[in-house]
């Protein structure tokens, strides 16, 4: 179904009965990415998977500030609004994972519980941040002069998917596939308004978090299990699992074994009505 939250029209794909789950998928990805956990999950949870803005089915606005996190957070809140669904699960992947930390911290009302695969709640120093704004910057403007096919074959190259270099031809070729069908204009505009350098820091808004929280990190991506286990000292309620062999996208190189421990965080957590 289509969802048009202030101008912007969102391709939202929603499957299973029970209490909401909120899937949000990382940069270059699309609501596909979640399809695994469809049998594993939609007898018990109605699963909501979300082309985030620029990306997928969804519109690619010119306007790279309608990107801005905490206005597609307001849009997250808007569709479940639209739905009906005064709180939900949220599950969120790297890119996905900082928009649903950015939702719970803006909306804390609206969250059951809060899943992030590899995320951050972003750079702690304006210094940081502006040395991202400018390597994003750099990188949305080769995008557009490019083209998709030259910024996929340097993305899928990056250090941060090393690991992924192990899976299977046909894995690797879908993947490919997802991120060539993307609006290059709106993964541009999603670096220059969504990216980790453009996004404020939820580092000291942690702590005000009251419900249960799952880190979930790949042992061979050291940066992301470093941030893991300083966010999990500032959560009140958090859990933290590292899984063995496996990198940034943990959905993607070990699916089964990623799809139990979720299954599993929200039987424990599941709303008593």
């Amino acid at each position: 179904m289509n969802i048009v939250s202030k101008e912007v029209n969102y391709a939202v794909e929603i499957t299973g009965n029970g209490d909401p789950l909120v899937l949000l998928h990382g940069f270059t990805g699309n609501r596909d990415t979640w399809k695994f956990l469809i049998p594993l999950l939609s007898d018990r949870y109605t699963l909501i998977m979300v082309d985030i803005i620029g990306h997928g089915m969804s519109a690619s606005p010119a306007d790279h500030r309608r990107y801005e996190l905490e206005n597609v957070a307001e849009d997250i809140k808007y569709i479940l609004d639209v739905l009906h669904f005064p709180k939900a699960h949220i599950l969120g992947y790297s890119m996905g994972g900082r928009l649903g930390l950015g939702f719970a911290c803006l909306y804390p009302e609206y969250v059951d519980t809060l899943i992030l695969e590899s995320a951050s709640p972003g750079l702690l120093t304006e210094e940081e941040r502006e040395i991202r704004r400018g390597n994003d910057r750099k990188l949305a403007e080769r995008i557009l002069a490019n083209g998709m096919e030259a910024f996929v074959d340097q993305w899928e190259n990056i250090p941060l998917f090393e690991s992924q270099k192990r899976l299977s031809a046909k894995t690797r070729s879908a993947i490919r596939e997802q991120r060539l069908a993307n609006d290059p204009a709106g993964l541009s505009n999603s670096l220059l308004g969504m990216g980790t350098g453009s996004q404020a820091s939820y580092w000291e808004q942690l702590q005000t978090l009251d419900f249960p929280v799952l880190l979930v990190t790949g042992e061979l991506d050291h940066k992301f299990c470093r941030i893991a286990d300083s966010m999990k000292k500032k959560l009140k309620r958090a859990e933290w699992k590292i899984i063995n062999d496996a990198g940034h996208a943990i959905h993607v190189e070990v699916g089964e074994k990623f799809g139990k421990i979720i299954s599993e965080f929200l039987k424990r957590n599941r709303r008593r009505n």
